[in-house]
């Protein structure tokens, strides 16, 4: 398979030359209601002149420089995707935009892969889609919309939300592909991407469109207005509005056969043990309520185990025994995502006769969410040539994030729970007794003991969090001449993300304190013993052992439900003043010298509000993920700066820019910050291109800020490295055993800035005015970079981070690992991106051809300044961040005349290494199916638009026209319970999809 897509690729490739062969002397303009249209440049698209006056013809400030120059000359790697792109691929919102976007990293920045349960740096992000150029992280790419910042997500106070982005009004969207740190601050290290909306639209338009999978589930729907009144140069003022309201329907796991955490054939299984039919564990007495133990004995004292010896071995039954798994039992895959937990792959002899659950298919693969955006804009003509505008923007996005049910497992900490055997539950509890003493005599012995268990509460429902996102954006702008070819530009503007997220389905009081006593501020459900889930539970009202629950449990449910609690809130604000002016100095013999310069002032504030249902004295809400610990007042950050641009033709076809940024950070200083970048054209039709520049990037409020949290690691995936060097568990090594420490994560107020240096290099070759190609290199050096270690990266490093694990003083074993966010080592990203276009006239209208890809050359980290660079992180499974995939691209061939347009559109994302679980990592395990390497994922889209319909416009889609599933991938964390079998951060689940979209003007 691999050797056909390779196939494709290069006959793909072939056409593209042939095609982009031929020279043109028209094109086709664009149908009414498509401002921007394709074109054969290095930017991809012809943009007009901006309204300023005395500009030269086509010269235009695009994103990446203050200068006014045309788009199609830029010194810089600047792409523009147009009207006439995004609806060749049907994309409904900004999200599937930046994923679109070859040089966006494959990260966890999309609404699929924040869908189920997540840990570090990922909470708190319900709802948000970022932007990740170049792979350096989300909030090291700036978001801008008409050349100036919006707030960052009220949760995560960090990355800006792209879908607050108000898409009905978008022209186009410039990505820039190079740092701007000189031009619009520190932290435009990956680069930059302006959403530009409408400027002087007049009349009444409207869109509708549907994306409808064949399968009939997970639709998205889109529907659109736009109205403006007045001519900017006839009539001095123009005022335009636009609305549109988007909502995507829900797609769970189950809904799709690729996602399948049962395959031990190929390497992946499940190491949860909490299943829908439990699994019995033993468990330490209690003293207060099963003081004599329990069924299975103790989890300490060896002689309870004694009699529970797995037969044919020397090792003990503690990892769970579960009566479905034993000989004679129904099977674990009875239950419906049901199957034998596979001890080999977890190398964990002692949990044989125990099942697991797929957790993957009761997640929602695609959240539900519908989002509102608004734009208005009025613009006036004043003293002539000067003119005022005042911009208002928002949105109102409510997502749903729901995963999977709830598990529920006996503790003598704070959750003493047990099945008792009385008249209500004895023919539950003997069924079991009897099915576990077939094979284990020695449990006749504790006859009457309760069950300690690990079970899934399907009952209880799936875990959803909703949250509700409201954005506003007010900008009050003025630009106009001051002298003879020179200008201004002057505004302010006011910008503000609120969050709220809320419990929904499957929360219930817990019932116990901390001690395990019952607690009496939670609520006590009718007939049960104790309060919340604790008194169902150890009244058998609840039953652990069934699927099926009685009418007296479903109401316990309902009486101890939490639903509706406050979870969290966040609020990010950004106030900012900015005013430059820009114009020529003097004529070499190349041109003139422009130059321009500038100062703005920003004023960002973060809060993030915890919940009265988290407070010490309410009652604990089982398994909510409360962040009261990271409640903050109000954090404000001051952020003064000024900047000057210089633009020198020294002769003909060369010219040198020169940029320099001053930025003053409140709690971090100044920060000088360079750029020069070269452009030689020594013939027409080729270009060459570089610059280098500087960046500085402070850490978020989150990072700083945030409190101290403890989360026990639920994985059996990591042994002491002190004792076992390398972390891997071995059950045949005594110094091997899983451990399962305390993981405590938060914020550091120690931490610094990390640095950045960028350098690229390209060349642009536009023999016709149909054809072009460019390549960049680029490179981007991190030091001192901001991140959250996973565990496994501390477990591989821990001669580097000795002070980040803290031992059991008593034992000597590992009993917390520190993971608070540090500066650590430095990071090293090169590559390539290829742009091309080629067209030519035939048939009565216009062929065209095109590719945008991203070649990964380099990806290596160091985690401390002193150590090594480690191995190629390119195309290497991680948990965290990027995935770092080698070769990306879209290729595109249409046809268009002035009634039709007809094309295809190729997207390829490359293959990648695959994860390994412990007992194949051990080496103590081969499973034939494992494929070491996951596949390329390659899918087509087709669209034809029928563009003469009297001001009407109809375009008909198919998307991932040979319907193709994500490749199979282990993506499972034991530690989270999430992932299973394909990879959210580089595959669509949808599957094929059709897609309508109508547009009316008039």
């Amino acid at each position: 398979m691999r050797g056909t897509y390779r196939t494709i690729l290069l006959g793909g490739s072939m056409l593209a030359t042939l095609v982009a062969a031929g020279t043109a002397n028209a094109q086709t303009q664009p149908p009414e209601g498509v401002t921007t249209q394709e074109a054969a440049t290095p930017t991809g698209v012809a943009v007009q002149p901006g309204p300023v006056a005395n500009t030269d013809e086509g010269e235009i400030l695009v994103t990446g420089s203050r200068i006014k120059r045309d788009p199609n000359d830029s010194s810089l790697p600047l792409q523009i995707i147009s009207n006439a792109e995004i609806e060749r691929n049907a994309i409904a919102s900004p999200e599937q935009l930046i994923g679109l976007l070859t040089t966006n990293g494959s990260g966890a920045d999309n609404l699929a892969s924040n869908s189920d349960v997540t840990s570090g740096a990922q909470r708190g992000t319900n709802g948000l889609s970022a932007a990740n150029l170049r792979g350096q992280g989300s909030a090291s790419t700036l978001v801008l919309l008409n050349g100036r910042r919006v707030a960052a997500h009220g949760l995560s106070g960090s990355a800006v939300d792209v879908n607050q982005i108000p898409f009905a009004a978008i022209e186009r969207v410039e990505v820039l592909k190079d740092g701007a740190s000189a031009i619009y601050g520190t932290d435009a290290i990956g680069g930059v991407i302006n959403f530009i909306t409408r400027t002087d639209y007049q009349g009444v338009g409207a869109t509708g469109a549907t994306d409808v999978t064949e399968q009939g589930d997970g639709n998205i729907y889109r529907v659109s207005g736009i109205a403006g009144y007045g001519d900017l140069d006839r009539d001095g003022f123009n005022v335009m509005g636009a609305v549109a309201y988007r909502w995507n329907q829900a797609l769970r796991g189950s809904d799709r056969d690729f996602v399948n955490g049962n395959q031990p054939e190929r390497g992946l299984s499940v190491d949860t043990r909490g299943t829908p039919i439990a699994t019995a564990f033993p468990l330490n007495l209690s003293t207060r309520y099963f003081p004599t133990g329990t069924l299975l004995g103790g989890t300490v004292a060896a002689q309870a185990l004694a009699g529970l010896v797995i037969p044919g071995t020397t090792v003990a039954a503690a990892g769970g025994i579960n009566p479905l798994d034993l000989p004679g039992g129904a099977g674990c895959e009875s239950m419906d995502g049901g199957m034998a937990y596979d001890d080999a792959l977890w190398n964990n002899t002692s949990a044989r006769y125990a099942c697991a659950w797929d957790t993957g298919r009761a997640a929602v693969i695609q959240q539900p969410i519908q989002t509102l955006t608004y734009y208005a804009r009025a613009v006036a003509r004043v003293a002539e040539d000067h003119r005022i505008s005042l911009e208002v923007t928002g949105s109102d996005a409510s997502s749903a994030k729901s995963f999977s049910n709830a598990q529920v497992s006996s503790n003598t900490t704070n959750f003493q729970v047990a099945y008792p055997l009385n008249p209500l539950t004895a023919p539950t509890y003997n069924a079991v007794y009897n099915a576990i003493l077939g094979t284990f005599p020695a449990v006749a012995a504790n006859y009457g003991k309760p069950i300690a268990f690990r079970w899934r509460c399907i009952a209880c429902g799936e875990r959803e969090y909703t949250t509700d996102t409201k954005t506003i954006r007010v900008t009050l702008a003025a630009e106009g001449p001051l002298w003879e070819g020179w200008d201004y530009q002057a505004g302010g503007s006011y910008a503000k993300s609120e969050s709220s997220s809320q419990l929904g389905s499957g929360y219930f009081y817990r019932g116990t304190l901390a001690s395990g006593a019952y607690d009496p501020a939670a609520p006590t459900a009718p007939g049960a013993t104790g309060a919340g889930l604790a008194g169902l539970l150890n009244s058998g009202i609840l039953n652990p052992f069934s699927v099926n629950q009685s009418e007296a449990a479903l109401a316990g449910l309902d009486a101890v439900s939490a639903e509706g609690a406050t979870l969290y809130g966040g609020q990010y604000e950004v106030k900012q003043i900015d005013y430059s002016i820009s114009g020529p100095l003097f004529r070499l013999p190349g041109g003139k010298v422009q130059v321009a310069a500038g100062i703005d002032y920003r004023s960002e504030t973060y809060s993030f509000n915890g919940s009265d249902a988290a407070a010490a004295a309410a009652p604990v809400i089982f398994l909510a993920a409360f962040d009261n610990v990271n409640a903050l007042r109000k954090k404000n950050r001051e952020v003064k700066a000024a900047y000057a641009e210089l633009l020198v033709p020294l002769f003909e076809g060369f010219e040198v820019t020169g940029a320099v940024r001053i930025d003053d950070y409140s709690g971090f200083g100044s920060s000088t910050n360079p750029k020069v970048s070269v452009k030689y054209r020594p013939w027409e039709p080729l270009m060459f291109r570089g610059s280098f520049n500087t960046g500085f990037r402070v850490p978020t409020f989150n990072q700083i800020f945030n409190g101290l949290t403890e989360s026990p690691y639920a994985g059996r995936d990591l042994a002491d490295p002190v004792r076992c060097p390398g972390g891997i568990p071995n059950t045949t090594n005594p110094a091997c055993a899983a451990i399962q420490p305390t993981i405590v994560t938060g914020g550091n107020p120690g931490l610094g800035p990390e640095t950045a240096k960028q350098f690229s290099a390209g060349v642009v070759f536009q023999p016709a005015r149909m054809f072009s190609l460019s390549v960049d290199f680029w490179a981007i050096n991190v030091d001192d970079t901001i991140q959250l270690l996973t565990e496994r990266e501390l477990i591989d490093n821990a001669g580097l981070f000795s002070d980040r694990f803290i031992p059991n003083p008593a034992t000597g074993e590992i009993a917390f690992i520190d993971r608070t966010w540090i500066n650590a080592g430095a990071r090293r990203t090169q590559g390539l991106e290829i742009a091309g276009r080629g067209g030519f006239d035939a048939l009565g209208g216009s062929f065209l051809a095109g590719i945008d890809g991203t070649y990964l050359l380099k990806k290596r980290e160091k985690l401390t300044p002193a150590s090594d660079y480690g191995p190629s992180l390119i195309g290497v499974f991680t948990f965290a961040g990027d995935l770092g995939l080698k070769w990306k691209h879209n290729a595109f061939v249409s046809y268009s005349t002035d009634a039709i347009s007809v094309s295809l559109t190729q997207l390829y994302r490359d293959g990648y290494r695959n994860q390994a679980l412990p007992g194949i990592l051990a080496g103590t395990v081969v499973r034939e199916g494992f494929n070491e390497y996951v596949k390329e994922y390659v899918t087509y889209n087709l669209a034809v638009s029928f563009l003469d319909m009297g001001g009407a416009r109809l375009t008909l889609g198919v998307k991932n026209l040979f319907d193709q599933d994500p490749p199979f991938a282990i993506t499972y964390d034991s530690n989270t319970g999430a992932g299973g079998s394909w990879e959210p951060r580089v595959a669509d689940p949808r599957g094929r999809a059709f897609t309508v979209q109508a547009d009316v003007k008039f």
